[in-house]
């Protein structure tokens, strides 16, 4: 039996749909998100956004998780957005882009062409959740209710199926079009976790060797907590089912990481806590571990222009 669609792309967002229009003003907005999401998934949004707390333990645990996630998910994607804003390229490489938007809503990616690199099946699922919204609009279009298209802002979205504890990412990569000789914005969010380190090292590796000069990587991970650990083992026991039961299976300090990208030509230029972005957002979460744990690293390649 082939591996699933990943939970855990569903619950960024969902987190992504409570935040939209909420918090940030001005430099957070995700309208795309609860287009992506189905009618059972779209219920717990809509309790977090109210703040009504549902009846049931299963119910509230879900609750509690899709409002976690979202204070999460603000400053990590305003920190990214803005990283990708401010280093427009011709190619941008999403690695292991699950539901991810930016290629529907930035508009500074107009001419970009985007690359979404992910496993087959959450890319199976990502396309058919495209399709079911493209059909839900075209329904509401049909019984004269007002809809609103999805249409793709980016130069163009080419999806490229890769499972990276086997596949080639460079020969999916050319297969899909890639142009190593040209810059690129390489995005890897919300992934490093759930790779061994020698998984990681390797896509290091096989992204450093299509980087041409003037390129950009823009990366989120995660560094030890024993406090982390332990609430994801209690989540994953208590409610695997009911979040996304993935285990965390390769954790770096800033310097580990800043190391790592140095040996394949990466130079780290900022390296920032979600807890510190979120304060610089003016935000007032409160001090979760998975915001002091979780960071965003923008690293340049030799040739870029500061």
């Amino acid at each position: 039996m082939g591996r699933a669609a990943s939970r855990t792309a569903v619950l960024v967002c969902q987190g992504r749909a409570v935040a939209d229009g909420r918090v940030a003003a001005g430099r957070f907005s995700d309208p795309v998100a609860v287009r992506l999401l189905r009618a059972e998934e779209r219920v717990p949004v809509d309790e977090v956004r109210t703040g009504v707390p549902p009846e049931g333990w299963q119910a509230r645990s879900r609750y509690e998780s899709v409002r976690a996630c979202a204070e999460v998910m603000v400053p990590r994607t305003v920190a990214i957005d803005e990283a990708l804003r401010t280093h427009v390229t011709r190619q941008l490489v999403i690695l292991g882009a699950g539901l991810d938007t930016r290629a529907w809503r930035l508009p500074e990616l107009a001419r970009t062409d985007v690359w979404e690199v992910d496993h087959p099946a959450s890319q199976r699922d990502k396309r058919a959740r495209l399709a079911e919204a493209a059909q839900e609009v075209r329904g509401l279009q049909e019984s004269g209710r007002p809809a609103v298209e999805l249409p793709v802002v980016a130069r163009s979205v080419r999806f490229t199926p890769v499972d990276f504890s086997v596949d080639d990412l460079g020969a999916a990569l050319d297969g899909a079009g890639h142009a190593p000789s040209v810059p690129t914005a390489w995005l890897w969010e919300g992934v490093v976790p759930y790779l061994t380190r020698d998984e990681v090292r390797a896509t290091v590796a096989a992204l450093a060797a299509r980087t041409a000069p003037g390129s950009v990587l823009v990366v989120n991970y995660q560094t030890p907590s024993a406090r982390a650990s332990v609430g994801r083992l209690l989540t994953r026991v208590i409610g695997g089912a009911i979040t996304s039961g993935e285990p965390w299976r390769s954790l770096w300090k800033p310097q580990q990481m800043a190391s790592l990208l140095a040996e394949h030509g990466l130079r780290v230029v900022s390296d920032h806590d979600l807890q510190s972005l979120t304060h610089a957002l003016g935000g007032s979460a409160p001090r979760r571990t998975s915001l002091r744990s979780g960071r965003v690293a923008l690293a340049e390649s030799p040739g870029h222009e500061d």
